[in-house]
Protein backbone atom coordinates (compact mmCIF):
# COMPACT_ATOMS: atom_id res chain seq x y z
CA UNK A 1 0.00 0.00 0.00
CA UNK A 2 1.34 3.09 -1.01
CA UNK A 3 0.13 5.04 1.76
CA UNK A 4 -0.16 4.63 5.29
CA UNK A 5 -1.50 6.48 8.17
CA UNK A 6 -0.26 5.79 12.07
CA UNK A 7 -0.92 7.85 14.82
CA UNK A 8 2.36 8.80 16.88
CA UNK A 9 1.78 10.95 19.57
CA UNK A 10 -0.58 13.69 21.07
CA UNK A 11 -2.19 14.98 17.43
CA UNK A 12 0.64 14.23 15.27
CA UNK A 13 0.29 11.73 12.60
CA UNK A 14 3.04 10.05 10.32
CA UNK A 15 1.90 9.34 6.76
CA UNK A 16 4.42 6.89 5.03
CA UNK A 17 4.18 7.44 1.20
CA UNK A 18 6.12 5.07 -1.09
CA UNK A 19 6.09 4.24 -5.30
CA UNK A 20 3.28 5.99 -7.19
CA UNK A 21 0.87 7.76 -4.75
CA UNK A 22 -2.74 6.64 -6.16
CA UNK A 23 -5.84 8.83 -5.75
CA UNK A 24 -7.71 6.03 -4.65
CA UNK A 25 -5.33 5.24 -1.95
CA UNK A 26 -5.01 8.90 -0.90
CA UNK A 27 -9.03 9.65 -0.57
CA UNK A 28 -8.99 6.24 1.85
CA UNK A 29 -6.60 7.88 4.26
CA UNK A 30 -8.09 11.32 4.18
CA UNK A 31 -11.09 9.65 5.09
CA UNK A 32 -9.17 7.69 8.34
CA UNK A 33 -7.44 11.51 8.84
CA UNK A 34 -11.02 12.93 8.30
CA UNK A 35 -12.19 10.57 11.58
CA UNK A 36 -8.80 11.42 13.52
CA UNK A 37 -9.81 14.92 13.35
CA UNK A 38 -13.28 14.12 14.15
CA UNK A 39 -11.85 12.12 17.19
CA UNK A 40 -8.91 14.40 18.64
CA UNK A 41 -9.62 17.90 17.09
CA UNK A 42 -6.85 19.63 14.96
CA UNK A 43 -3.47 17.66 14.06
CA UNK A 44 -0.52 18.37 12.80
CA UNK A 45 0.74 16.04 9.77
CA UNK A 46 4.41 14.34 9.23
CA UNK A 47 4.26 12.95 5.62
CA UNK A 48 7.70 11.07 5.16
CA UNK A 49 8.19 10.22 1.43
CA UNK A 50 10.13 7.17 1.15
CA UNK A 51 11.00 5.42 -2.60
CA UNK A 52 8.47 8.23 -3.56
CA UNK A 53 7.77 8.16 -7.09
CA UNK A 54 5.21 10.95 -7.53
CA UNK A 55 1.62 10.91 -8.24
CA UNK A 56 -0.70 8.65 -10.56
CA UNK A 57 -2.52 10.66 -13.53
CA UNK A 58 -6.01 11.63 -12.17
CA UNK A 59 -8.07 14.44 -13.17
CA UNK A 60 -9.47 14.28 -9.49
CA UNK A 61 -6.81 15.52 -8.02
CA UNK A 62 -7.85 19.42 -8.30
CA UNK A 63 -10.67 18.61 -6.07
CA UNK A 64 -10.31 20.46 -3.10
CA UNK A 65 -13.50 19.47 -0.78
CA UNK A 66 -11.15 17.82 1.63
CA UNK A 67 -9.16 21.18 1.91
CA UNK A 68 -12.50 23.01 2.29
CA UNK A 69 -13.82 20.69 4.68
CA UNK A 70 -11.18 20.11 6.85
CA UNK A 71 -8.02 22.50 5.54
CA UNK A 72 -8.67 24.57 9.36
CA UNK A 73 -8.20 21.50 11.26
CA UNK A 74 -5.01 21.15 10.23
CA UNK A 75 -2.45 22.93 12.11
CA UNK A 76 1.00 22.49 10.78
CA UNK A 77 2.50 19.71 8.19
CA UNK A 78 5.78 18.70 7.63
CA UNK A 79 7.04 16.79 5.04
CA UNK A 80 10.32 14.96 4.22
CA UNK A 81 11.86 13.61 1.29
CA UNK A 82 14.33 13.97 -1.70
CA UNK A 83 14.81 17.60 -3.20
CA UNK A 84 13.56 16.45 -6.27
CA UNK A 85 9.59 16.33 -4.87
CA UNK A 86 9.96 19.87 -2.97
CA UNK A 87 8.48 21.90 -5.22
CA UNK A 88 5.73 19.49 -5.97
CA UNK A 89 4.74 18.26 -2.77
CA UNK A 90 4.58 21.81 -1.35
CA UNK A 91 2.02 22.58 -4.06
CA UNK A 92 0.68 19.55 -3.88
CA UNK A 93 0.00 20.27 -0.35
CA UNK A 94 -1.52 23.68 -0.93
CA UNK A 95 1.22 25.22 1.11
CA UNK A 96 0.35 28.47 -0.48
CA UNK A 97 -3.16 28.30 0.39
CA UNK A 98 -3.06 27.58 3.91
CA UNK A 99 -3.31 29.05 6.73
CA UNK A 100 -1.19 26.52 8.87
CA UNK A 101 2.23 26.35 7.80
CA UNK A 102 3.75 23.66 5.38
CA UNK A 103 7.40 23.00 5.70
CA UNK A 104 9.41 20.69 3.70
CA UNK A 105 12.84 18.82 5.28
CA UNK A 106 15.07 17.00 3.58
CA UNK A 107 15.18 12.59 3.71
CA UNK A 108 18.30 13.13 6.65
CA UNK A 109 16.05 15.54 8.64
CA UNK A 110 13.43 13.54 10.16
CA UNK A 111 14.42 14.51 13.47
CA UNK A 112 14.35 18.13 12.78
CA UNK A 113 10.65 18.05 11.03
CA UNK A 114 9.47 16.75 14.25
CA UNK A 115 10.97 19.21 16.21
CA UNK A 116 9.23 21.78 14.06
CA UNK A 117 5.73 20.20 14.14
CA UNK A 118 5.83 20.30 18.19
CA UNK A 119 7.06 23.81 17.93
Amino acid sequence: MPITMQHERGNIYRLDISGELKKNDFDRCGDELAAEMKRVGPVRLLFVLSGFEGWERHAAWGDLTFYVKYGDSIERIAIVGDERWRDQARMFASADLRRAPVEFFLSNALAEARTWLTG
